[in-house]
């Protein structure tokens, strides 16, 4: 019998297959609300993407985790790491070797010690004069023998990622094995430089010597872009050490595995990646400040982990043309930050795509990004839900049921009476008739009186909305403006889902007045201009209304100043501050003009200016309507309420 055994860990290779969906609710409401208080679309979503949503970190959080990883880099470490291997090494065996010989009277043993005490101070002079020198202590030996082969490992490691490790145990053959690697990649990258076709010889050298590449490049130049970045990353080793430092380093280069044939090859190697791929960063230099020191392949490891990481910061920063979520390189993210990083950004990708892809943004006529209606009906959705929970209570019923031709029929049917003027149902009616023929044995179907049934119908009263909105400066300055578009959108989500045979306008008005729509309201940007012309308003007001006869006409009118503009006969708009006699007493003959056509005028005033109270206190006797003061967290619970108010 067997026993399956299942084991289970985190999920790594990509997004969680089992973690929920993008909400792109939540997405779209932090949209909205940044569109309402002015920015654009494009950068209401740029900014969306720089926050991040609730259960993942934004742009600039993964930017911020970026730019501590590149210090902490160059805050631990510094550069010298070979040198200082180098240097331990030899005092090992210059103080063995001293120990060998300090027993031993004769004159070669005293001419030993003289070299020893001639050795010059510098680490690479002293390893290059000792290349001769016929050791008698075994570890003096076996440490110049670790000094080459160090040094040949972090060669090697500084060119080819990884090869430090594997050739850890390095024979004579290993290294004829490396140099004729290294000849034969010289010969590849030479006949690519003239233009050679090399795709046969690259697969004959990568069947060769594969294994020094774990990058497994698919052809030539692939090849060419790993060994490129690496020695680029190298040389900016080198340009960031101290003159003295680099100059011993270039020296000591010379006895890597003791065979200075290796240093000339990688020299050649360089020179070829350098014709090769001139646009590579081979010129700077970086300031290393820590205490932990770095070999050569090290060292190089670094200084490309920093330029991948300087390379991540500018795809994370979108600041170029044409940036998207998806230049973002998942593989380099994970790589310097682990794989939540890699997760949080592929959920912003999929966030930025799933906006666009699901019509939540659309192309406007001049070239700039909008709102859709679907997302622009979201919007409202949620204002007018927010609204909704603030009411206390349902403030009745605008439907009022009455038998008529001109009803609309509700679906349901009942039995003729005498005097109903409703339509028959006809389908009812005459199963009524052969359900009562059948019932009494009758051959045929005869039509009596009682089986008619006819349909209920439901008259329903219609509205003409004008919602005048102020857009001076002052809304803005004291934190009006959102208040006001979310009233706005909650009111028009409310027409045109509950009550689509309302007619609703929207105007705004600051130095003039316009009708726009709600998209055009949604996006309008706070504009510095002074001027609150309720006259031009109220007379767009008055030009809907009369669009509508049939309708009953309700004006709204949200404001925080009194009127401090008006329209002139020739369409210019005239401003004075304070208010001029002849400026309000052509707003009230407006407001005298929509009383006549039957429309109340209900104002809703922000703020606590004595002027303003004065003012809305006349419109509202002169118009038959009143004056409401809502606090800005309610005032689209008064409109919406005073708009069902007014239509009942």
């Amino acid at each position: 019998m067997t026993t399956d055994r299942y084991a289970y860990g985190p999920y790594h290779d990509g997004p969680d297959p089992l973690a929920p969906p993008l909400d792109l609710r939540e997405a779209l409401d932090h949209i909205g609300r940044d569109v309402m208080e002015g920015s654009s679309p494009r950068s209401a979503l740029e900014e969306l993407l720089r926050r991040g949503l609730r259960d993942t970190r934004g742009l600039d959080e993964l930017t911020r985790r970026l730019w501590q990883r590149r210090a902490e880099i160059t805050r631990r470490h510094r550069l010298d790491g070979t040198l200082q291997q180098v240097r331990e090494l030899l005092d090992e065996a210059v103080t063995a070797e001293r120990t060998a010989l300090f027993p031993d009277p004769s004159d070669d043993a005293r001419f030993a010690e003289a070299q020893l005490d001639a050795l010059p101070p510098s680490t690479a002079a002293a390893v290059s004069e000792l290349a001769e020198y016929p050791w008698r202590s075994e570890t003096g030996r076996e440490n110049y023998r670790k000094i080459r082969d160090l040094l040949g490992r972090e060669l090697l490691d500084s060119r080819f990622q990884g090869m430090k490790q594997a050739l850890r145990n390095t024979g004579p053959e290993d290294v004829e094995r490396i140099r004729q690697m290294m000849s034969d990649l010289n010969d590849l990258l030479a006949a690519h430089a003239r233009g050679d076709d090399t795709e046969q010889r690259f697969a004959e050298f990568m069947a060769r010597h594969g294994e020094f590449f774990p990058e497994n490049p698919r052809d030539t130049d692939e090849l060419i872009d790993a060994l490129a970045a690496r020695a680029a990353a190298a040389q900016r080793m080198l340009n960031s050490m101290s003159a003295q430092q680099r100059a011993e380093l270039e020296e000591l280069i010379g006895q890597a595995f003791g065979d200075p044939r290796l240093a000339q090859q990688i020299s050649a190697l360089d020179t070829n990646l350098r014709s090769l791929r001139p646009g590579e960063d081979w010129e700077s230099a970086q300031r290393f400040r820590g205490e932990d020191p770095l070999g050569l392949g090290e060292g190089a490891q670094a200084l490309q982990d920093l330029a991948e990481l300087d390379a991540l910061a500018e795809q994370l920063g979108q600041s170029y043309p044409g940036a998207r979520l998806e230049d973002i390189d998942l593989d380099a993210l994970a790589r310097q930050l682990g794989d939540e990083a890699r997760v949080d950004a592929a959920r912003l990708a999929e966030l930025e795509r799933e906006l666009r892809r699901q019509g939540l943004f659309e192309r406007a006529p001049d070239g700039s990004l909008r709102l859709t209606p679907k997302a622009l009906r979201r919007l409202g959705e949620v204002a007018l839900r927010n609204i909704v929970g603030q009411l206390r209570s349902r403030r009745g019923q605008r439907d009022t049921a009455l038998a008529g031709a001109a009803g609309e029929p509700t679906g349901a049917s009942r039995a003729w009476q005498f005097g109903d003027t409703e339509p028959w149902d006809v389908p009812r009616t005459v199963r009524n008739a052969v359900l009562r023929s059948a019932s009494t044995g009758g051959r045929t179907v005869t039509l009596d009186v009682s089986d008619v049934e006819i349909m209920e119908t439901e008259q329903r009263s219609r509205a003409a909305v004008a919602l005048c909105v102020d857009t001076s400066w002052s809304m803005v300055q004291d934190g009006r403006w959102v208040p006001m578009k979310r009233t706005a959108l909650a009111l028009q989500h409310l027409v045109a889902t509950r009550f689509r045979s309302d007619a609703l306008s929207l105007i705004t008005f600051g130095r003039h007045a316009t009708t726009v729509d709600i998209g055009e309201l949604t996006g309008l940007e706070p504009v510095w201009e002074q001027g609150t012309n309720l006259h031009h308003a109220l007379l767009l007001a008055a030009r809907h209304v009369r669009r509508h006869p049939d309708a009953v006409p309700v004006v709204l009118v949200v404001t925080d100043g009194e009127p401090t503009a008006h329209l002139e006969p020739s369409g210019e708009a005239y401003f004075n501050w304070p208010p001029e006699p002849r400026t309000l007493a052509v707003t009230m003959s407006q407001v005298d003009a929509l009383a006549k056509l039957g429309a109340s005028i209900t104002v809703f005033m922000l703020g606590e200016d004595p002027r303003l109270a004065a003012f809305v206190d006349l419109v509202a006797r002169r118009s038959g309507g009143r004056v409401v003061a809502p606090d800005l967290d309610g005032l689209g619970t008064a409109v919406v309420s005073d708009y069902l108010r007014a239509r009942r």
